[in-house]
């Protein structure tokens, strides 16, 4: 079920926009009877989606009330607070903050980055013993993006746990297994850590979570006076408090590694992350090269569970100005056993025949490959992309920009040429931009053999064609929304409407000849119409003067209607 995804969609406010299948870079998104929804298999849990929808459809499950359940379940349950909480809560003191968090039921506050500092030594360990291409296991994003779109990467992975898990592995050797831990912090994807290590963690919140559950329980950490107690356990971090920006990982690690035998680079963001892993495969390196990768641009600051929105260089600041590192122990013994294996199922594409693939196009009017536009307007990179999305069940033909419009102007057409009426359309210069037969036959034979030559008579002088286009310029200058004129026209008496298509842009007219002996019974017909509306208000309003008079008068009326019918 979707709601039970670290990240969904609400259906009934999904508006057929396709901006989070445009915007994901795995492109995860099924869309269905017009709404985008998630493939949780082929989701990494990024949360960019969240962030970009415009009409906030994509939500992130809620896990108060679970938080709420272990609270009360739990003798005593643990904060595993994000380093980036430094850039998320500046207003409030340490202090301040963990005794709010106490005053919510958690028995202590610890940081993340104790975990982020068993981490380094680990990964300092393993690069130092056996050279090769090592890719960061700290993001989880990143972990699912490489076993799932580059498993030939796969066994690149650090093999250690993320700072998440080895933090809540720590807890747990420090105070009980019987404790309760729960994340808070700026990433969705913890959600999806906790939902598969329940032995380790229970629930993760994100800082906008944390910020409601104050607002709820009327709780004002600026308010709060801390004390003495009022403080992370076991103890504070160092420079595990580096890793919420990008390189903070590196710079836990790099006292010991060299740059003369040692790769460090460091990446963020989806897009720079994927350009940084293609080519990858199969390359050989004499000497270890380290590369962390985090999903969100700038690092961990940034991520979507965030409700802080100032900019990435003030964020990056406070983290590094509140850090504390001491080289002399970089890197650090490792404390204990956080490896680990990733075994993320591959995200297979289907694949399909060049036949299948002209099939499909065909389907959406592209049969060259001039028609293949590549608008970008679907989601898709590229025609052929949608096409084997469509052949994969995952998108409509309703996605393509190009053959809805040709499908609604084939529509119009059709509407305007079996019209029994007259219809022409005109821009603001009075050039005819379409019109049907019946017009042509109402001006004239003249007119009717230019609309052979010419169909729709398009780009033609509307004062080239008809002397009565003074009606046309009214509606124009003056916005009018609709004017009705009968005007005689070579014999004929033509019943002209002229209305408002797009102010000042476009305006259409619908032209009747009165005098034809259709024309006459539907004038006839409606003017009876017209009568018995009348005459029915009267007999509302004045029933007990008319009495059955008035019934009787419409009973005639009716049968004249009839008569005509």
């Amino acid at each position: 079920m979707d709601l039970l995804q670290p990240v969904y969609t609400e259906i009934a406010e999904c508006q057929d926009c396709y901006k989070c299948l445009r915007e994901c870079k795995v492109k995860a998104i099924c869309i269905q009877d017009g709404h985008a929804r998630i493939i949780p298999e082929a989701c990494i849990q990024c949360g960019h989606c969240v962030r970009i929808c415009p009409v906030k459809a994509k939500k992130v499950r809620n896990d108060l009330e679970r938080v709420r359940l272990l609270l009360k379940l739990k003798k005593r349950t643990f904060v595993s607070l994000a380093p980036s909480y430094i850039a998320e809560f500046p207003e409030y003191s340490n202090g301040q903050i963990i005794a709010a968090l106490k005053a919510m039921g958690f028995a202590g506050v610890s940081l993340t980055a104790l975990g982020a500092q068993e981490v380094s030594a680990s990964v300092a360990e393993m690069i130092n013993k056996k050279p090769g291409l090592y890719l960061s296991s700290a993001c989880p994003v990143i972990t699912d993006l490489v076993q799932k779109y580059y498993p030939e990467l796969k066994d690149n992975i650090t093999n250690v746990y993320s700072p998440l898990l080895a933090h809540s592995k720590m807890l747990r050797q420090e105070y009980g297994n019987d404790i309760g831990i729960v994340f808070i912090g700026p990433c969705i994807a913890k959600k999806n850590e906790s939902d598969e290590n329940k032995d380790l963690l229970n629930v993760a919140l994100t800082f906008e979570s944390l910020r409601q559950w104050w607002q709820v329980e009327g709780i004002d950490p600026a308010k709060i006076e801390p004390g003495e107690d009022d403080k992370f356990v076991p103890r504070d971090a160092a420079e595990g408090a580096l890793y919420p920006v990008d390189g903070g990982m590196i710079a836990g690690i790099k006292a010991d590694c060299s740059v003369s035998n040692t790769d460090f680079m460091a990446f963020s963001g989806l897009k720079a992350v994927m350009h940084a892993l293609a080519g990858l495969a199969g390359k050989q390196f004499d000497r270890s090269v380290l590369v962390e990768l985090l999903a969100c641009e700038g690092g961990c600051v940034n991520g979507p569970g965030s409700a802080n929105c100032e900019h990435t260089v003030i964020k990056r600041h406070k983290v590094l100005d509140s850090a504390t590192t001491d080289t002399a122990e970089i890197p650090r013994k490792p404390g204990m056993d956080i490896s680990c294996l990733y075994t993320a199922p591959v995200v297979r594409e289907l694949r399909f025949s060049e036949d299948d693939i002209r099939k499909a196009l065909a389907r959406v009017g592209k049969t060259t490959i001039q028609d293949e536009l590549n608008c970008g307007g679907c989601g898709y990179d590229s025609c052929r992309a949608f096409a084997r999305a469509l052949l994969a069940g995952k998108a409509e033909k309703t996605m393509c920009v190009g053959y809805m419009r040709k499908l609604a102007d084939k529509k119009v057409d059709a509407l305007i040429s079996t019209m029994p009426s007259g219809v022409v359309i005109v821009d603001h210069d009075l050039c005819v931009v379409d019109s049907n037969r019946k017009f042509a036959e109402l001006l004239g034979e003249d007119v009717e053999i230019i609309f052979q030559n010419c169909p729709g008579l398009a780009g033609a002088r509307l004062e080239k064609i008809v002397p009565f286009y003074e009606p046309f310029k009214i509606v124009f200058e003056r916005e009018l929304e609709k004017l009705q004129k009968n005007i005689r026209h070579n014999g004929k008496v033509l019943d002209i409407t002229i209305f408002t298509v797009e102010p000042k842009m476009l305006v259409g007219a619908i032209v009747k000849d009165v005098t034809e002996p259709v024309v006459q019974k539907e004038q006839i017909l409606a003017k009876a119409q017209e009568v018995i509306d009348k005459n029915l208000e009267t007999v509302q309003k004045i029933a007990f003067l008319l009495g059955e008079n008035a019934a009787d008068s419409e009973v005639i009326l009716d049968s004249i209607k009839n008569m005509f019918k």
